[in-house]
């Protein structure tokens, strides 16, 4: 049946019939086949191809769970840490792209909780907003190892160029963890967190440049810089005998060992500077040096030109006392540099003579070593220069030992030469030959009185 004053809207065909498929009664197209359904025209013809799921009711794909728990964990990371709204908004960004990689859509659920940590802490850097990756391991409860994996993974997958953070510029975000504001501890253990912020940052500035930082992590030298800070702010009696633990529990963070160790090296400092202080008569030990910080910290940088040109000093005095003569006046510098002497410089250089060449036993400063023989007993390893400087970096310092290497073991033919003190060796002297022969008679000697 013909439907009159209904055209079709794809061809404009007026020929509109009634269809009657199975129990739906339809409107069909006679020329193009295009199906009137409920009083419009649809786009697909009778018995066209299937329709795709974008194009259903469902239009928008809903996420998985884990990836809407983990935007969920990176919101809740960014409010802990009391980030704006930019940063928070560029983690979601980072965390979705890194979601849906290939290298994190077939991973672990504790990695891809990892991967929320990485994405705000690599925002936070892109940002300027101080966070260390030991904060972020922190709250994750995860290994540090584990976290920089998969952050340089990370940085590597999205192609991120992520800047490197100075520990100087971190030293604010890290002296708010500690909660020892009079909201927490009490008046005479409270501290103004700017105040022990400024104090710790110029205790961190005086590590590095007395090489302390140097393949250091940063997490414990800070804490070894807030705690000393929070001793020097008020140097009483109950600071100063507080331990690093007992700090720690009070501020309700976790120790890091390795913090203690910085607290002797950065002491082991700042003693250095305090005797080269005019004005105290007491001799500054760690036990005490604590109360001289304000001072040290206030003259560092005389006070280290001081120390050095002291230590200089006393560098060329035992190079003196070692030579027996005096050295000509110049420019002296940490490790005192031996002039080679010449053909026609006077009695007073030191001048290598074949007595000096033999003794290659003694630690003589003036002995030059292309003079000495080259055997075997001279072959000694080059001294430590770390500790002929006053600052020195902790890997020149403390150097590891190192496995010697051993020689190649050659086949034996039977057909090598034989040196005449080898020949020797195997030769008894006339006293061995004597005592060999008293061993022998002995020996008979015992068996007959057994048997």
């Amino acid at each position: 049946m013909s439907r009159v004053g209904m055209s079709c809207p794809g061809c404009g065909s007026f020929s509109i019939v009634d269809d009657d498929l199975y129990c739906q009664p339809q409107r069909v197209c006679v020329d193009c086949g295009a199906v009137v359904s409920e009083g419009a025209l649809a786009d697909e013809p009778v018995g066209g191809a299937d329709v795709s799921y974008s194009r259903t009711t469902a239009v928008a794909k809903r996420p998985c769970v884990n990836l809407i728990k983990g935007v969920q964990r990176v919101k809740a990371i960014c409010q802990i840490l009391r980030v704006h709204s930019e940063i928070e908004n560029l983690s979601q960004t980072y965390y979705n792209q890194a979601y849906l990689h290939e290298s994190f859509i077939k991973v672990s659920l504790q990695k891809k909780e990892v991967l929320a940590g990485c994405c705000v802490l690599v925002s936070c850097r892109l940002l300027n907003w101080p966070i260390t990756m030991a904060t972020i391991s922190c709250l994750l409860d995860a290994d540090p190892m584990v976290v920089g994996a998969i952050y340089q993974e990370m940085v590597d997958v999205l192609n991120i160029e992520a800047p490197i953070i100075n520990v100087t510029d971190v030293m604010e975000a890290h002296g708010q963890e500690y909660k020892i504001s009079l909201l927490h501890v009490p008046e005479e253990l409270a501290e103004n967190s700017k105040d022990l912020t400024k104090r710790a940052v110029a205790l961190v500035e005086l590590a590095a440049d007395t090489w302390i930082v140097t393949g250091r992590k940063p997490v414990p030298i800070m804490m070894a810089a807030t705690y000393l800070a929070w001793q020097s702010l008020k140097p009483n009696r109950q600071r100063l005998k507080l331990s690093l633990d007992k700090f720690c529990q009070i501020a309700k963070v976790n120790k890091h060992k390795p913090a203690l160790k910085r607290i002797t090296e950065i002491k082991e400092v700042l003693c250095k500077l305090g005797q080269e202080i005019p004005w105290l008569r007491e001799e500054v030990t760690p036990d005490n040096v604590v109360r001289q910080v304000e001072d040290i910290l206030k003259h560092r940088y005389a006070l280290l030109r001081r120390a050095l040109r002291t230590h200089e000093d006393f560098l060329l005095a035992e190079h003196r006392a070692g030579c027996e003569d005096p050295l000509t006046e110049s420019a002296p510098s940490q490790i005192p540099e031996v002039r080679e002497p010449t053909p026609h410089a006077s009695s007073e250089q030191c001048e290598p003579s074949a007595e000096k060449a033999q003794r290659a036993g003694d630690d003589n400063p003036c002995a030059v070593p292309e003079l000495l023989p080259d055997t075997q007993e001279n072959r000694r390893p080059a001294p430590n220069w770390g500790k002929r400087v006053l600052f020195a970096p902790p890997c020149v310092v403390h150097t590891k030992k190192r496995r010697a290497e051993q020689p190649e073991l050659k086949d034996v033919t039977g057909e090598e030469e034989i040196s005449d003190t080898e020949i020797d060796s195997y030769i008894r002297t006339p006293q061995e030959a004597r005592q060999f022969a008293l061993t022998q008679r002995m020996l008979s000697l015992s068996e007959s009185d057994k048997s």
